[in-house]
């Protein structure tokens, strides 16, 4: 049987930790970013885990 293909946007959006988790970037850090207050973009910095109902889709996005 052939090898899997990463789905190529899925592989740019999330990342797999060495245990396994998923992880995937928040949304509104990208523009518009004037009127939005430093605490809450300081917030959006960080990786956050997938949620559970999401991950069995994901997965077999990333051919895992």
């Amino acid at each position: 049987m052939p090898k899997m293909k990463t789905h190529t946007g899925t592989g740019k959006r999330f990342r797999v930790t060495g245990t396994g988790k998923i992880m995937r970037r928040r949304a509104n850090r990208a523009h518009l970013l004037e009127h939005k207050t430093s605490r809450r973009t300081r917030r959006l910095y960080d990786e956050v885990p997938l949620s559970s109902a999401d991950n069995r889709r994901i997965k077999r996005l990333l051919a895992r």
